[in-house]
């Protein structure tokens, strides 16, 4: 028989975990990495495959057709991993996302390679809910602070490393193997949770709330098409807008409403009666918010104002993520060895909201190196907040749910994602096309009138007046994204002072905060 081990056997004096355990956290980790870097590895292999697939008019249904596929997935596989266990859950969104590469690898046009990009998402939705649930499983709270460094650093690596890869093999191998790439990762990952990780088997009683799938799908759907159309290919104030709004509205509501009647509810709402589970929703939202919104516009304003090279946008960031990388890391320490986690949102709050206020002052005579300080003020809150907010959820709920909390705290921050990335994107739009109608006359109106971003090959080729004035609107834009984004950091903060301090379960050595049902891991 194998040798089991309790995800209770940590070594008081070195808080480490066994080998075991580790290897699962590596494939973990792995299983991160490829849900995380998937975008940012494709959107520099865009061109290159247009030139191969054609279909130009249907470029942002490639990452759209994900990103909702992503997003409508990731209540169903929480929920799916709570009723049937989280392994064979977790293993099988590995296969979907595996299968989906596969086959966008070998699409022959633009219509199959939307289409497996959607089989890929559906895939991704499982794999960082499946990640946070089956941390949440194995660590303790009070232990599992010590690994929001490693998960800090993960995201790190695919913001900075994503770019630069997906050029690199572009380059060298071709499109496809952006694709192909993740089967290798994908393959050792579950492999390694097949032989290492054992959960408790479960089987629910109760049948699957398709009616409450059907209607959150549709919710999340309509809600992300108006965040992703809204200003772009649609006017806010359009019929078809209109419409999205009006059947994304009328679906969640109707989802609300049934599930206070499903006998197996896909989002319980009881959850949600825990006062620091919705604060952490809150904050989780208004997270994603600011932090795709700057992700996006940082490279752009470094880009267009400070002359930086495109080939290395993702090192442009590095400021920004390296003090968020720091900052988790000593939260984690912190919250494991004290226990204390509410003062991590009110400062990375705080902090949030200075470095975004300063961030809103840069303009066309700000240095990199200034920018640089800006930007780590912000990566230093960020730190705070990205791993604390999802720690603070799960303890805040009982281990029947922690799959549902994962996965609706994943969700709210993707869905503040869309949300930032929309109202910012529109607000620099607006505000760089009025900037040129002022400095540029018609000219700057044209320059601008297809779109507010120039890639570097339009930048260069304007008339000097003309690249001054769209450096001035870029400023000024960046200026309008960033000031909402402080606001932004305002509610958070708000939201974070109500946050009750709840001692975490497992605290320390001796402390009882283990499942009635501990998960076992086998040695190796």
């Amino acid at each position: 028989m194998a040798d089991t081990l309790t995800v209770d056997t940590v070594d008081v004096g070195t808080g480490k975990q066994p080998r075991s355990t580790r290897l699962v956290l590596f494939a973990l980790m792995i299983a991160m990495m490829l849900a995380m870097l998937d975008n940012m590895i494709i959107g520099t292999a865009m061109p290159t495959i247009v030139g191969e697939l054609g279909g130009t008019e249907h470029l942002s249904w490639v990452v759209t057709a994900y990103t909702l596929a992503t997003a409508a997935a990731t209540p169903v596989w929480g929920k799916l991993g709570d009723m049937y266990g989280r392994k064979a859950v977790f293993m099988t969104s590995i296969v979907i996302f595996l299968a989906g590469s596969a086959l966008s690898g070998m699409a022959q046009d633009m219509g199959q390679l939307i289409g497996f990009r959607a089989v890929q998402g559906l895939g991704a939705g499982g794999l960082m809910v499946g990640v946070m649930a089956i941390i949440g499983d194995l660590i303790p709270p009070r232990e599992r602070g010590r690994y929001q460094g490693m998960m800090a650093g993960v995201m790190a690596l695919a913001m900075i490393g994503g770019p630069l890869v997906g050029g690199t093999i572009t380059d060298n191998w071709g499109w496809r193997w952006t694709f192909y790439i993740n089967l290798p990762l994908g393959v050792v990952a579950l492999g390694l949770i097949a032989v290492v990780l054992q959960l408790p088997k479960k089987r629910a009683k109760a049948g699957i709330d398709y009616l409450g799938v059907v209607l959150l799908t549709v919710g999340i759907t309509a809600i992300v098409l108006v965040t992703t159309w809204g200003g772009t290919q649609y006017a806010w104030t359009s019929a078809r807008i209109m419409e999205l709004i009006a059947l994304g509205v009328a679906s969640l509501i109707g989802f609300v409403f049934w599930q206070t009647k499903a006998a197996e509810p896909v989002l319980p709402l009881h959850i949600f009666r825990s006062r620091n589970f919705t604060l952490m929703a809150i904050i989780g939202f208004l997270t994603g918010f600011v932090m795709f919104g700057a992700t996006l516009y940082l490279p752009l304003y470094q880009q267009s104002v400070q002359g930086a090279s495109a080939t290395n946008s993702g090192l442009l960031l590095l400021p920004m993520l390296l003090a968020m990388l720091v900052t988790s890391m000593l939260a984690g320490r912190i919250t494991t060895n004290t226990g204390k986690y509410k003062v991590f949102p009110v400062v990375g709050s705080v902090l949030m909201i200075v470095g975004l206020y300063l961030l809103s002052t840069m303009d066309t005579g700000t240095s990199r190196v200034t920018s640089g300080v800006f930007m780590a003020i912000v990566g230093l809150g960020m730190g705070c907040l990205m791993q604390v907010t999802m720690l603070v959820a799960q303890n805040s709920v009982e281990m029947k749910d922690m799959g549902v909390a994962s996965s609706s705290s994943t969700l709210f921050r993707t869905l503040g994602s869309s949300f930032g990335v929309a109202i910012m994107g529109a607000l620099f739009n607006n505000r760089v096309q009025e900037v040129m109608s002022e400095r540029a006359g018609e000219i700057g109106s044209k320059v601008t009138e297809q779109s507010a971003q120039l890639d570097a090959a339009s930048l260069a080729k304007l008339p000097e007046a003309a690249r001054e004035a769209y450096q001035h609107a870029v400023s000024a834009g960046t200026h309008s994204a960033f000031l909402l984004g402080a606001a932004m950091a305002v509610v958070a903060l708000v939201a974070a002072v109500f946050v009750k301090e709840v001692a975490l379960k497992g605290a320390g050595p001796g402390a009882d905060g283990a499942s009635a049902q501990p998960p076992v891991v086998e040695h190796v």
